[in-house]
């Protein structure tokens, strides 16, 4: 209807968002109808309790919101770039645009593929059959998804918040903001918040119950260690975010007063709940990189991960300290100058257990064989850029400093700057360094590496310059500005921000050319890289229940020591049948009647609501007395495929570093005896 009554640029961008989400949907579903992938999509995917399956959904899903994130990160910049006056968006349209791209990319990209990548991995580095708790990691899922579709119908249906990823009241109170959008976020903030507490939990029970007889707690790989931190700092970050939301809506549904400017409201506390949340939050997302590149470095530096119990005693550090530094995000909100600096300190040490980590990390490449394959590319990537973003935070640690620039873009490039490095970066490499074990193939070099260089050139086109035009004094959130002096730096932003566009393409052309070529690149014994870890002990893909044998763990690094006494494939003395979880549909059900709840909450629909919750209690409630959960898996059965993966195993040539990347990989790595130290 504005596109008709008001035809312009703002309505023609704002209505092809909306075309694209309606068109995905109907090519989606056309698809899955025309190829008749109903029955397994639902089978073998959508009830299913795996671990593994439900950690490449995570992935998908996190794809998917990532290509959102960034089509609207181009937009802004091409906005900001049109030149002094009012661009191409109103201010309304970029309002949103910001809020949207900041909170699809902190809870729907960064969070789903942290959670995707460790629930692949986690059970599988620590010689579990599955998480603890499979049903609720569906669960978890389930409701992550549907509140992200929230942020997908609101560009159909309605708006989204222009509040930020952060929502400050009073302007997001009924009061100033009595449209839809803020309910749009509050609501999707507060399921997926429900998700997100059910997987920390979730992860932190795997990691502690759930280990391979022998693995101690100093057995553990780097990656386990970082998000066991993580999963602490989910159960403990989590709840203050759930809370403000919800007394946010109190304020907006029921007439309350929380964080309104009369009758007793303070929306600094608003602030300080959700801060309580947002700096854990940056540091659950950094934490679990930092483990992925604790992996990465060992492995292609052929070399034991330096300084092990350092950087386990810094992880630990960071995680404890990240709930001591939370009011450095708004030091400008009238505070005394004791309570600035206290703060300001505690951000400041925070940095030293971060530099033990990058010292570590660079002194396991001294020396070693380094192999430049892909996750080694992104993690070199990730130490150059990420001490910028770390240096910088450094100095917003300084309350005097942050006064001047804390509402410029000098913080935006800051924070961008410690996120995609930091965390983007990392999940990229666990993508590349994992495929192979998904799904039996090894992704195309080729273009890998050139999607690392375009995600690097792209980061620093378009950040970069932030750093300086935020100096000059130019505001963060702006849709138009005055200053010709800017102008410049917001033309190389723009520019950067279509590399990365051309980036995510590339992320598409490399998986779509090594399906092509997939049967050139099939590792199917399982270690294509010469890793360390006991995930690469077993074939590729895994199978549902992954280890034939539970393994009993000697060392650390237990696989590569196995690797190098000569026992890495032992043939087991006997075989036991394996219960493994049934499918069930609770998950689906409860993602579908939670999306409708959302909706029905942000529309006033209280029928609808009242009927979707009890819906979903008594889907719980049936679901409870289902006592057949459990498939059980004959251990003939468990022999057969073992002993089959085993006589491929003997059969298969052994390839050194040098055919890493050649046919000849067919996943039985030479062990790269020299650098193993």
């Amino acid at each position: 209807t504005g596109l008709i009554q008001n035809p312009n640029t703002n309505e023609i961008v704002a209505n092809t968002a909306a075309a694209i989400v309606i068109v995905g949907v109907i090519v989606v579903v056309g698809s899955l109808t025309w190829f008749r992938l109903w029955g397994p999509l639902w089978r073998d995917w959508l009830t299913s309790a795996e671990h593994k399956k439900i950690g490449i959904m995570y992935i998908v899903f996190a794809i998917v919101m990532l290509a959102r994130g960034v089509l609207e990160g181009v937009v802004m910049r091409a906005q900001q770039a049109a030149g002094p006056g009012d661009g191409f968006l109103e201010a309304e349209h970029f309002a949103e645009l910001f809020s949207t791209h900041g909170t699809i990319m902190i809870f729907f990209v960064a969070v789903p593929f942290v959670f995707g990548i460790a629930n692949y991995v986690i059970p599988l580095m620590i010689g579990a059959r599955d998480v603890a708790f499979p049903v609720m990691n569906q669960i978890s899922l389930g409701l992550t998804v549907s509140a992200g579709m929230m942020l997908m119908v609101s560009l159909v249906i309605g708006e989204f918040s222009t509040g930020g990823w952060t929502a400050y009241p009073p302007y997001t109170g009924a009061a100033f903001n009595p449209g839809v959008g803020p309910d749009y976020w509050i609501w999707a903030i507060v399921v997926s918040g429900i998700g997100t507490t059910l997987t920390g939990i979730n992860f932190a029970v795997t990691i502690y119950k759930m280990r391979a007889p022998g693995m101690t707690f100093m057995r553990l790989p780097m990656y386990c260690w970082t998000i066991s931190c993580s999963s602490i700092l989910i159960v403990f970050a989590m709840p203050p975010l759930g809370v403000a939301a919800l007394l946010l809506a109190a304020d907006r549904y029921l007439d309350f007063h929380f964080f309104t400017n009369d009758l007793g409201g303070n929306m600094m506390n608003y602030a300080n709940l959700f801060w309580l949340f947002g700096h854990p939050e940056v540091y659950l997302l950094v934490l679990s990189a930092y483990g992925i590149y604790s992996e990465v470095f060992a492995t292609f530096s052929a070399k034991r991960i330096y300084g092990y119990t350092s950087l386990v005693i810094a992880t630990m550090s960071i995680a404890i300290l990240s709930f001591t530094v939370w009011l450095h995000h708004f030091f400008t909100m009238g505070q005394s100058a004791l309570i600035n600096a206290v703060f300001g300190i505690a951000t400041m040490l925070i940095a030293i257990p971060t530099g033990v980590k990058v010292y570590d990390w660079m002194a396991t490449l001294w020396r070693g064989r380094i192999r430049f394959s892909v996750p080694m590319l992104y993690g070199l990537a990730f130490l150059m850029l990420f001490v910028i973003g770390g240096l910088s935070g450094v100095i917003l640690a300084n309350p005097t400093v942050d006064y001047q620039v804390h509402n410029t873009l000098f913080l935006v490039a800051h924070f961008h700057n410690v996120l995609l490095p930091g965390v983007l970066f990392g999940l990229l490499a666990a993508y590349n360094y994992w495929f192979p074990k998904a799904f039996g193939f090894r992704l195309h070099e080729g273009w890998g590496r050139v999607t690392v260089a375009l995600w690097t050139v792209g980061f620093m086109l378009t950040f970069l310059p932030l750093y300086f035009v935020g100096l000059m004094g130019m505001p963060r959130r702006s849709f138009s500005w005055e200053d010709p002096s800017f102008h410049p730096y917001m033309i190389i932003a723009v520019i950067g921000a279509l590399v990365i566009l051309a980036a995510l393409l590339s992320v598409i052309v490399q998986l779509w050319v090594s399906i092509r070529d997939s049967e050139k690149t099939r590792v199917p014994v399982g270690d294509p890289w010469d890793a360390r870890t006991l995930e690469w002990s077993i074939p590729s893909p895994p199978p549902p229940y992954n280890f034939a044998i539970i393994p009993q763990v000697t060392a650390r690094d237990d696989f590569a020591t196995a690797k190098e006494r000569g026992t890495a494939y032992p043939t087991p003395d006997a075989y036991e049948d394996i219960d493994m979880p049934r499918n069930t549909g609770i998950g689906f059900i409860l993602c579908v009647t939670s999306g409708i709840w959302m909706f029905a909450l942000v529309w006033w629909i209280w029928w609808l609501a009242a009927l979707m919750t009890v819906l979903m209690i008594l889907a719980v409630i049936v679901w409870t007395f289902d006592d057949s959960t459990e498939l059980t898996i004959p251990a003939e059965e468990v022999r057969k495929d073992h002993e089959a993966w085993l006589a491929l195993v003997h059969g298969e040539k052994a390839v050194d570093r040098d055919f890493e990347t050649s046919p000849e990989n067919r996943g039985l790595a030479r062990p790269d005896l020299e650098a193993m130290t």
